[in-house]
């Protein structure tokens, strides 16, 4: 049984393009804003303005979809002076496996820019950073690209378990039990550099035990008698009542070939933070302790940030915080 919830249907309409559709080119920007009054203020502007700036920029090919996710990290909620915050916002929280770990990178706001085409992208990101200036540090920056039918670089469908449907407000937007930040999501994000070599020499039947799922037609695998669960099992949240608790992926390979670099861009929405961090707790940690995910022998995290993805309506309201940290700069 999927996670239903019984209040996303009180949504608000503004949210975020959280579920805009798979994407052939994406970019993963990663910022921290510096702490002065003016920095933060030209931030909240800039911020603010994301919904003109796509305009701006999209109307050359509206058909291309260009879109732009913001998520403002806990420690950039706390410096702007924000009263209220989301329940369960904080800071990514490091995971130290017995073999593996998910380290915690810094990170202000995530920009998760996407589009049909990868000229829009590009200009939209040297828009935003152009009017961002001097008021951040770029700390993680990726060009994701859609890899023939949705595959990453391991040679495998990515995505298959995503929520649809009615399922899909329900699984990734905060709903009455946050009614302050009602349509907003949480979103955490890592850089994964994947061993192609080594895993090119794992045979293609241990590699589908492995993911839990047929390399050539993606059918899912019944893992139930293995001794070791599988990627997918591990990555599936079932609470204590039997109910299934989904997260919206939409991860992007990118790689650069002349630098034997080769990866997937996580990136996870979610209603419910916690049910994110539990998964990453049993891909790493393992389920039992120690059966952790083998895909971690071959695919190696790089970064991991939490972020909280506000409406439209709460990006809009930023300019009345901009101007009253401009007076104190």
């Amino acid at each position: 049984m999927s996670d239903q919830g019984s209040s996303w249907d009180r949504v608000p309409i503004d949210a975020q393009s959280i579920n805009a559709p798979l994407s052939r080119a994406a970019v993963f920007l990663v910022v921290t804003v510096n702490d002065t009054p003016a920095a933060l203020a030209k931030a909240c502007d800039a911020l603010s303005s994301v919904g003109d700036l796509l305009k701006d920029v999209g109307f050359r090919d509206l058909t291309a979809h260009l879109s732009c996710v913001v998520g403002i990290g806990s420690d950039l909620w706390k410096r702007l002076g924000i009263a209220k915050r989301p329940a369960e916002l904080k800071p990514f929280a490091a995971i130290q496996g017995a073999k593996h770990n998910a380290p915690a990178t810094a990170g202000d706001v995530l920009f998760h820019i996407r589009a049909d085409r990868a000229d829009l992208v590009f200009e939209f990101e040297r828009v935003l950073l152009d009017k961002l200036g001097d008021a951040v540090q770029v700390e993680d920056e990726v060009s994701g690209f859609r890899y023939f039918d949705a595959r990453d670089l391991l040679g495998f469908v990515d995505g298959t378990a995503n929520p649809d449907g009615s399922d899909l407000p329900a699984a990734t937007q905060v709903g009455s039990e946050d009614p302050a930040f009602c349509g907003g999501s949480y979103v955490v994000v890592q850089k994964y550099l994947h061993d192609l070599t080594a895993w090119g020499q794992v045979p293609v039947e241990q590699q589908e035990k492995i993911i839990g799922r047929t390399k050539l037609d993606n059918v899912e695998l019944d893992d139930d008698a293995w001794a070791q669960k599988t990627h997918k099992t591990l990555a599936t949240i079932v609470d204590e009542k039997g109910v299934e608790h989904d997260i919206l992926r939409d991860n992007m390979p990118f790689g650069r070939p002349g630098q034997q670099e080769f990866g997937t861009y996580f990136i996870g929405y979610s209603r419910r933070l916690w049910v994110t961090e539990k998964m990453l707790q049993r891909l790493f940690i393992g389920e039992p302790v120690g059966k952790y995910d083998r895909l971690l022998d071959f695919s190696t995290a790089k970064t991991g940030c939490t972020f909280f993805v506000p409406t439209r309506a709460m990006l809009g309201n930023l300019p009345q915080l901009a101007t009253a940290l401009a007076k104190k700069a």
